[in-house]
């Protein structure tokens, strides 16, 4: 390791947390920016990439005017954005030019968790990497390095620790998101609702959101559509404990008690069945064991669903006939985030089946086929077998899973069963905020030998590690192809557009290097970026020329509907519809979903909600100087009449939950009418508590912090953390 004066050491400390100069352009670009683009080609020139601020993947076109980066926009070619970026897309500006970015590989210079570092080669940090996990792999074998990763920027890691032999690779997006979601529509229709979601909300006639913050998430497409539809007439019925912007344009808002939406679900569909509201032609063509299915709904009344939800008899009838006149152009959304309660497969199951009465399923104003380009991929030498297996889900403990769980391969790791887990990598992704229970994250850290984080901002997983990599930003880089699966099918691909202002390399570089160092170079038999993309690409008729000039192509359009051709087939048992799920009951589960009343929590207390902002994405931009400036911190919802007998409206309140933990900072209460009295609210992602991260840290509170407890899903381990309960206590 490269021996510093402590001067120097100072120097880079200060510069990886973010000493950087203030905006020198109108654009709002860093000095330091500034510099390292100025190699570029003077005058104004635009590029085409698509975006990295979310999972959506949306195609922009960048800005560049002498080499300094200046806007971003929509490319109107581009099937999922319609050439109109979201508030998060448009200010990828400050992506580029974030104070708080890694500048140089850092190497932990003391104990985890101090945030103590020295700066290091390349070459050094890659090496020290290479010689650890040589190590590990001697000892216990390559299973014993994990990987946690999210987006697609991971996709050349993951082939690197592949080909190491590791097989234990993860990303939060199952179990602490969608994976509940995913695996009731597959019990249901044999598949998921994919990402993006098959979801035809421009031409519904009645949409139906329960818990899903369109407006707030931001998933550009669907928010776009949601306009569509309220403008065209559609009628809107929102579930929610908070009266959301989506609740706005309701003609229902449903504020149902926290974690009683099953109890809702089964009346409405108890409402159709007993009324003969439902598509019986649709049911009797593709539909298996109804008959069963609706035994088991006999029992859910509006008037037994009314005392869980506290939404009146009238109103969940009113709601549910409503639904039904606008069949089979009825969207009961499956959402995305789904980790809330612990029974939420079965919850989703349900918001499936509601789905399937009504026709929507493969129809329009429902959900429609969604379809891609054949895009081969790279003719790699097979990756080496493993005898261990995986240590995530031993003996299929949650029989359902269909992805990896983030929290079995952290309990393997605390544990050392089946096996030890020794190494970490974590792409993109801030561990210690989207795993609940922080606490077991940091016990699992402690007994890693190697813990090495690769992304753009430092975060608190990263001031755990024994090596941080700077990554380049989606706008300094490429990336693999995008081929998406979506209404119309296009491939698209991300490229550099402006060079990176410090020591930052991109993920693809940062995998071939280390492979490389490990003796796995006939695993990348190309030897640039650009001879890997131009492959694919020519198999699928296309070049790289061409994608770079035009950033996408959009291939032949498919028939979206039964109505239209598409052949209806569902990857079930019986292949039909499961309104009565066999294989649940055969493997010990409800065959039909059957509601379980939640915990309501210690007298006094308030259950805590989380949720998105439309201009941060997660944990990770928070130092973004233009989302930051758009929203600093998060506020704590609070009914307004319980924050007006408190006396808190206005204060400022630190949260602690139902096991004394108490959040590292205060938070402003924002006093309103639209939140239930039993329950706060609270945008995740602020309360940054590493050193890192010095413009956003101890701004706003932290709830990933206070998630203490969670409900493991019994059926495929997905970890619901709406179980926790704070009480407010004022500052000073």
């Amino acid at each position: 390791m490269t021996q510093l004066s402590r001067r120097r050491f100072l120097q880079i400390a200060g510069a990886s947390a973010g000493a950087v100069a203030a905006a020198a352009t109108g654009a709002g670009l860093s000095t330091a920016g500034a510099r390292a683009t100025s190699a570029r080609a003077k005058g104004l020139r635009t590029v085409p990439t698509y975006c990295d601020i979310c999972f959506w993947k949306c195609n922009a076109i960048a800005t560049v005017e002498n080499g300094v980066l200046w806007k971003i926009e929509g490319n109107p070619e581009d099937p999922l954005s319609r050439g109109r970026l979201c508030p998060r897309g448009t200010g990828g500006v400050g992506a580029h030019q974030d104070p708080d970015r890694l500048r140089t590989p850092l190497m932990r210079t003391k104990l985890r968790g101090e945030d103590q570092w020295t700066a290091v080669t390349w070459d050094e940090a890659l090496g020290y990497i290479a010689d650890k996990m040589q190590k590990i792999k001697a000892k216990y074998g390559p299973e014993a390095v994990a990987g946690f990763s999210h987006g697609i920027g991971g996709t050349f890691l993951k082939h690197t620790l592949k080909a190491y032999g590791a097989v234990n690779l993860a990303a939060p997006s199952f179990a602490q998101c969608r994976g509940p979601r995913d695996v009731g529509f597959e019990l249901t229709f044999g598949e998921g609702v994919g990402s993006p979601e098959r979801t035809d909300i421009a031409n519904a006639r009645c949409l139906v959101l329960i818990g899903s913050h369109l407006g707030e998430n931001m998933h550009n497409t669907q928010v776009q559509e949601f306009a569509e539809a309220v403008g065209n007439g559609a009628s809107i019925i929102v579930v929610d404990p908070r009266f959301s912007i989506a609740a706005s344009k309701a003609k229902y808002y449903l504020p149902a008690r926290p974690g009683t939406d099953l109890a809702l679900l089964l009346a409405w569909m108890n409402v159709i069945v007993t009324e003969g509201l439902y598509d019986r032609d649709y049911v009797a063509q593709h539909g298996f064991g109804f008959d069963a299915f609706v035994a088991e709904l006999a029992q859910w009344t509006p008037e037994r669903a009314f005392p869980e939800t506290g939404i009146e008899p009238e109103v969940i009838r009113a709601t549910a006939r409503e639904m039904a006149l606008h069949r089979p152009a009825t969207l009961v959304h499956p959402g995305r985030h789904a980790s809330w309660y612990g029974d939420d497969a079965q919850r989703s199951r349900a918001i499936a089946l509601l789905n399937a009465l009504l026709g929507s399923w493969g129809r329009k104003g429902g959900f429609y086929q969604p379809a891609s380009m054949e895009v081969p991929g790279y003719p790699y030498p097979p990756y080496p077998k493993s005898a261990k297996g995986k240590v995530d889900n031993p003996a299929k403990k949650y029989p359902f899973a269909s992805e990896a769980l983030t929290t079995g391969i952290r309990d393997a790791t605390i544990s050392g069963k089946p096996y030890p887990i020794k190494g970490w990598f974590v792409y993109a992704t801030n561990l210690l905020q989207a795993l609940p229970d922080q606490a077991a994250t940091l016990a699992a850290i402690q007994n890693l030998d190697l813990l090495v984080v690769v992304d753009v901002v430092g975060s608190e997983t990263a001031g755990w590690a024994d090596v941080v990599l700077p990554e380049s930003t989606y706008l300094e880089r490429y990336d693999d192809l995008n081929v998406e699966l979506f209404r119309e099918p296009f491939v698209a691909l991300r490229q550099p557009v402006v060079d990176s202002p410090h020591d930052q390399k991109p993920n693809w570089w940062i995998a071939r290097e280390l492979a490389i160092k490990l003796g796995l170079k006939d695993y990348y038999p190309w030897k640039t970026i650009e001879d890997y993309l131009d492959h694919r690409l020519r198999g699928a008729g296309l070049s790289l020329e061409q994608l770079q000039r035009q950033g996408l192509v959009r291939g032949a359009k498919q028939p979206l509907y039964y109505e239209d051709g598409v052949v209806p087939q569902f990857a079930t048992p019986s292949q039909k519809i499961e309104f009565y799920s066999v294989q649940l009951k055969d493997a010990g589960f409800d065959p039909v979903p059957r509601y379980t009343r939640p915990d309501p929590g210690p007298p006094g207390s308030f259950r805590l909600l989380f949720g998105r902002s439309p201009v941060h994405s997660f944990s990770r931009t928070q130092t973004n100087p233009v989302l930051a400036q758009a929203m600093g911190e998060n506020e704590l919802w609070l009914n307004a009449a319980v924050a007006e007998r408190m006396g808190l409206a206005g204060r400022r309140v630190w949260l602690r939950n139902q096991d004394g933990v108490r959040s590292d900072f205060s938070i402003k209460v924002r006093a309103t009418e639209a939140i239930r009295p039993d329950c706060v609210y609270m945008v995740h992602g602020f309360g940054h508590t590493s050193k890192l991260l010095p413009t956003a840290r101890g701004r706003g509170a932290n709830d990933a912090q206070l998630v203490t407890r969670y409900v493991t899903d019994p059926l495929m381990g997905g970890t619901g953390m709406n179980v926790n309960f704070v009480t407010l206590e004022q500052e000073g």
